[in-house]
Order: C-alpha cells, then sequence, then structure tokens
C-alpha cells in the first residue's frame, strides 16, 4: 500500500441541462482536469448525478420517472467508458457516483461504479431505499457488500442513506476500509444533516476517513433531482492527529466545487491502536449488555 498522502477531491455538484452527449463529456472532462490539476489523486460525484443525462431527452422523458431510468440505458456503456477513459488517461481513481442500471429481471438498481488506473475495479450497489426510491420510483435494493482494492489500501462506498446504518459501515471496515466513499443527492436541508450526521457518527464508530459528496442547485426539468441541498464534506475519527471536531474539510454550502483535502490513511491504523478510545477496536463489547 502507497503510504503517501492521499488528496481527493469531492464535488459539489450542480446538475446541468445538455442538447448533445459531447455537451455532458466536456463538462466532465473540465471537471476532472480541474481536479487533477489540484492534484487529487481520487475523484468523488454524487449519487444521481447521472440524472442529469435525462435532459437529453425529450421532455416527455424528462417529465417521467418511469421513462428517465427506462432511457438512461442507453446511455449506459458511454457513460461507463467515459470514466473508464478518464481514469486511465490521468491515472486517477473515480467514483462517478450513481447510475440507475436496469437488471436483466427488470429491476432498477442505484449503482455505484469505481474506475482506476487499470480500469473498472467494480461496483457497490446502494443498500437502503429512501422511501422515494421505494414508493415513487421503484429502485431496488442491493444485496452485496463490497470493498476496492487501491494502491492507497481497500475503500468501501456507502450510498447516501446507506451511510445513516452503522451495520453497513461496520462490515466494511471489518473487511480492511480504511476509507468510505459516500455519494448523497438529498432535497431538504434535513436529509443533507441525516447523511452529514451518518458520516461523521461512522467515521466515529470505526475510527476511519468518511467523504461526502452532494449535488446542489436546483434543476427545475427534471421530478427526479429538481432540488439539490448539502456541502462536501471529510469527516475523521476524533482523536490524537485528527481535528478535535472530527471534520477535516467542509465545503461552502450550495455552491458547485471541488473540496480538497489531503488523507494520510497510515493514521488509521496508528489511532485505533494508541488512540484516547478505541471505537474500532471495542465494538464488539457493546453488545454483551445485550446478551
Amino acid at each position: 500500500m502507497n503510504t503517501r498522502p492521499l488528496r481527493i477531491a469531492s464535488a459539489q455538484y450542480d446538475i446541468g441541462y445538455f442538447q448533445h452527449w459531447q455537451d455532458y463529456v466536456a463538462k466532465v472532462e473540465r471537471g476532472t482536469q480541474e481536479a487533477a490539476d489540484a492534484g487529487a489523486q481520487l475523484l468523488l460525484w454524487p449519487e444521481y448525478a447521472s440524472m442529469e443525462l435525462a435532459s437529453l431527452f425529450p421532455r416527455e422523458v424528462q417529465l417521467s420517472l418511469a421513462l428517465q431510468l427506462e432511457h438512461l440505458q442507453h446511455l449506459r456503456d458511454d457513460f461507463i467508458g467515459l470514466y473508464e477513459r478518464l481514469a486511465q488517461q490521468h491515472g486517477l481513481y473515480v467514483q462517478p457516483g450513481t447510475f440507475p442500471v436496469q437488471l436483466d429481471n427488470g429491476e432498477y438498481r442505484n449503482r455505484a461504479w469505481l474506475f482506476g488506473p487499470q480500469g473498472l475495479l467494480g461496483f457497490q450497489d446502494k443498500l437502503q431505499m429512501t422511501r422515494f426510491e421505494n414508493e415513487q420510483w421503484h429502485v431496488s435494493p442491493g444485496d452485496q457488500i463490497r470493498i476496492f482494492e487501491t494502491t492507497f489500501g481497500k475503500v468501501g462506498i456507502a450510498v447516501c442513506y446507506d451511510s445513516e446504518f452503522p451495520l453497513i459501515a461496520r462490515r466494511q471496515v471489518e473487511l480492511g476500509a480504511d476509507l468510505i466513499l459516500v455519494p448523497s443527492c438529498t432535497d431538504t436541508l434535513a436529509g443533507y444533516h441525516r447523511v452529514r450526521i451518518g458520516c461523521q457518527a461512522r467515521a466515529l464508530e470505526n475510527q476511519c476517513y468518511v467523504v461526502q459528496s452532494p449535488t446542489v442547485g436546483t434543476a427545475d426539468w427534471s421530478p427526479a433531482v429538481d432540488i439539490n441541498i448539502g456541502a462536501a464534506g471529510v469527516f475523521t475519527p476524533v482523536d490524537h492527529g485528527f481535528p478535535d471536531d472530527g471534520v477535516l474539510a467542509l465545503g461552502e454550502f450550495g455552491k458547485p466545487q471541488w473540496l480538497l483535502a489531503d488523507l494520510d490513511l497510515s493514521l488509521i491504523a496508528t489511532v485505533r491502536q494508541t488512540g484516547q478510545v478505541f471505537n474500532y477496536r471495542d465494538w464488539p463489547g457493546q453488545f454483551r449488555c445485550l446478551s
């Protein structure tokens, strides 16, 4: 594992409107180049950032939750190919947020791919669906927790609402993850804070890094991502060698931007061994009183 600091770029991403596929490509290429020029080695985009691609379809598709999902499948291979190319071209790790993928049985999954300099590393499907996804959009939950090997160590992905469930992150760190990526999409201030509080709690409980990336701004044309509220954040253990409030970096609320932060992943093993507290180690002990 590479022990030098990892510079991560977490996007506060505004939902755009495009006339042509190449307009979208140009936007993503500009953003990737900007982050690469700033020295970023891992890029994180938000949950459902890909829904801006629905703007490429006729108005009746844009206005329909079901038709948006159906038509986006025509762009899935191009979407994968774009981010795989950019990761290889710049020698970066790229998590491009999520894309709604239709399975062979007709179900949709909210899928987060991870790409590296060597190409596609795999994907994590969202595991816990919100009421909107369950009741209106009919997106189904995934059924596996995965982690990903990188030159910086093992990485997990907890998609938005997943960050609010301790056992998901716990399984990821048990599998070796020292960094959890949280692509998010929230349309209320309360929703944003639920995810942020979840991220901070998971970093505290597991003595690991957690990084959040939100969508921001408005897209009145889209019933899926019309309102977007949040700020990117990089959260840490609350102990020696880390910020006293567990917040390493926080973006300017609601403003499209990259939030850059340098993560020293070697500190994770150190704090778990010599910290003021042992949240990671003491996790199993919390259940003794319940038996």
